[in-house]
């Protein structure tokens, strides 16, 4: 059997040491009705990402992007290519900054960089990881940044196969 195939698609613990960076490959543009539907799901009345009116009145003349929905979009950019099947628990996000706005129409993309890995005291299959990831739009700008702090799957021993 081909181990390839049963493998999952993101990366282990020991693939995961300092100074990595993965840059996405999964890009997303954000449309107006990803906003409206996100921000009335979390029940969000900012008239910031649901009211054309107020929003043209404001320094931003437009319709902001739900900040929330671009860190969901940042973390799920960074899933096929690290913790697609590999990640055990997500244990926090920290240091958590938006840089630049984010409007209807643009494309964002991510990268992580891996800053700390350590194995798991408590669970010998395991270790933590810590990355940064940062949403970049199309005009190369950073508009959202954070650490992730995961519990992370180590590669699986000989023996267990």
């Amino acid at each position: 059997m081909n181990d390839d195939l049963n493998r999952p698609q993101g990366r282990y613990f020991e693939e995961l040491t300092p100074g990595t960076v993965i840059r996405h490959r999964v890009t997303r543009t954000i449309t107006e009705a990803d906003n409206v539907f996100f921000t009335t799901l979390t029940m969000n009345p900012q008239p910031l990402h649901l009211d054309r009116e107020y929003a043209a009145a404001t320094e931003f003349g437009q319709p902001l992007v739900n900040s929330m929905l671009t860190l969901s979009l940042l973390v799920g950019l960074s899933v096929p290519e690290l913790t697609l099947g590999t990640l055990v628990a997500n244990l926090g996000l920290t240091d958590v900054v938006f840089p630049k706005p984010v409007f209807h129409g643009d494309t964002i993309r991510a990268e992580s960089e891996v800053l700390e890995a350590r194995e798991s005291r408590s669970r010998p299959n395991a270790g933590l990881v810590t990355v940064e990831h940062r949403a970049i739009n199309q005009r190369g700008e950073v508009v959202a940044r954070c650490k992730r702090t995961a519990l992370m799957q180590k590669k699986p021993s000989a023996v267990s196969r």
